[in-house]
C-alpha cells in the first residue's frame, strides 16, 4: 500500500457511544487509502474494546494516563504516516466527500498550512457550529458562523485565522517547522495557538466549504472543565502570541475583558463553573514565565509584518 495522503487522528476518552457513527463515516469515504488512528487517553468505558472487536483494520494507540486532548492528538501526529493529518473529534460524523475535500483544499491552496473545515451541529444540521474561526483584537476567539442557518453564505470559500480542532487538517511540513499541539494547554484554545504559530510562521488558514463534519457540540467536555482552561489558556494564548506592537495597540481591550471575565466569575462565584474559571486565571497568571520563555521561540520564527497580523484580527 502506498503512503497515505490524509492521516485521521481520533482522539478518544470515554467516548465509546459516539465511536460507531465517526468510523462509520469514515469508511464511507470517497477518498481511498486513509491512515485512521485512534488515540485512547486511558478511557474506562470499554473503547478499547469496542475498536478491538470492530475495526481491528485501524491502528489504535493506547495511552497509559489521560493527557488530555493535545497529549492524544501529539502522539497520533508524531505516529502518522500522511502528507496531510487530520484531527477530528470522536463525537463528529464526516460527510462522505470530506476527505476528499480537505485534500483539494490543500492541492489548490499551496499557502495554506492549515484547511478548517465546515462543522454542522449534529442534532440541527441545517446550523453551523463554525465556518472557520476568528481572533478578536480584545483577545477572544470564536466560531464564525455560530448558530447561523446555513443557507450558503460560507460556500465561496474564505481565508480565516483558526480552524477549530474538532475538524482541522494540517500540512506535515507545517507540523515539522512549527511544532504540533501544546501540551501544557492539555484541553482548549490549543487549535488557536497553532494557528498564531502558523499565521506568525508565514502560512494561511483555508475554510474549505466541502469538507463538511457534523458535531455533537461538548459532548466529551465543558462546564468547569472548560472554564478552567479557557481561563488559564487564553492568558498564555496572548503572552506566547501576539506582537508586542499589537499588545500595546489593544491593551486596554484585551485587559477590559480580563476584567469583565474575573468579574463575572468573581460575582458568581457559588458555581463550579466561576470558581474553576477563577482557578484558571490564577493558573495562568503563575505560569507567565514559561509562556514568556515560549514567547521567545515563537516571536524568533515569525516572518510577517505587525500589519498583515493587524489585518487577520476581527474587530469587535
Amino acid at each position: 500500500m502506498t503512503a497515505p495522503r490524509l492521516s485521521v487522528i481520533i482522539p478518544n476518552w470515554n467516548g465509546k457511544h459516539y465511536l460507531g457513527p465517526c468510523l462509520a463515516s469514515l469508511r464511507a469515504q470517497t477518498q481511498s487509502n486513509i491512515e485512521i488512528i485512534i488515540v485512547d487517553n486511558a478511557s474506562t468505558d470499554g473503547s478499547q474494546r469496542f475498536v478491538k472487536a470492530g475495526y481491528s483494520d485501524l491502528r489504535l494507540i493506547e495511552l497509559p494516563q489521560n493527557l488530555g486532548f493535545t497529549g492524544a492528538c501529539n502522539r497520533g501526529m508524531r505516529a502518522a504516516a500522511g502528507e496531510f493529518v487530520a484531527l477530528l473529534n470522536n463525537d463528529t460524523e464526516a460527510d462522505k466527500n470530506w476527505a476528499a475535500e480537505v485534500i483539494k483544499a490543500l492541492d489548490e491552496k499551496p499557502a495554506a498550512g492549515i484547511v478548517a473545515c465546515k462543522m454542522r451541529m449534529h442534532d440541527q444540521r441545517e446550523r453551523l457550529h463554525t465556518a472557520g474561526d476568528f481572533f478578536a483584537i480584545d483577545g477572544s476567539a470564536g466560531n464564525r458562523g455560530f448558530g447561523e442557518v446555513d443557507h450558503g453564505q460560507y460556500d465561496d470559500g474564505d481565508y480565516v485565522f483558526s480552524a477549530c480542532g474538532g475538524a482541522a487538517v494540517y500540512r506535515r511540513g507545517l507540523l515539522e517547522e512549527i511544532g504540533f499541539l501544546d501540551d501544557d494547554f492539555f484541553f482548549l484554545l490549543e487549535d488557536v495557538d497553532i494557528a498564531w504559530r502558523a499565521q506568525l510562521a508565514g502560512y494561511a488558514v483555508w475554510f474549505a466549504p466541502g469538507a463538511v463534519v457534523y458535531h455533537h457540540l461538548s459532548a466529551t467536555g465543558g462546564g468547569k472543565t472548560a472554564s478552567y482552561y479557557d481561563g488559564r489558556n487564553g492568558i498564555w494564548l496572548l503572552v506566547k502570541n501576539m506582537p508586542s506592537a499589537l499588545l500595546r495597540k489593544y491593551w486596554r481591550r484585551i485587559l477590559t475583558r480580563q476584567a469583565r471575565l474575573f468579574w463575572d466569575a468573581l460575582t458568581a462565584w457559588r458555581g463550579e463553573a466561576a470558581r474553576a474559571r477563577l482557578r484558571g486565571m490564577a493558573a495562568g497568571l503563575l505560569g507567565l514565565r514559561g509562556a514568556l520563555a515560549k514567547r521567545r521561540d515563537i516571536q524568533s520564527m515569525r516572518r510577517v509584518s505587525d500589519a498583515h497580523i493587524d489585518s487577520l484580527l476581527t474587530r469587535k
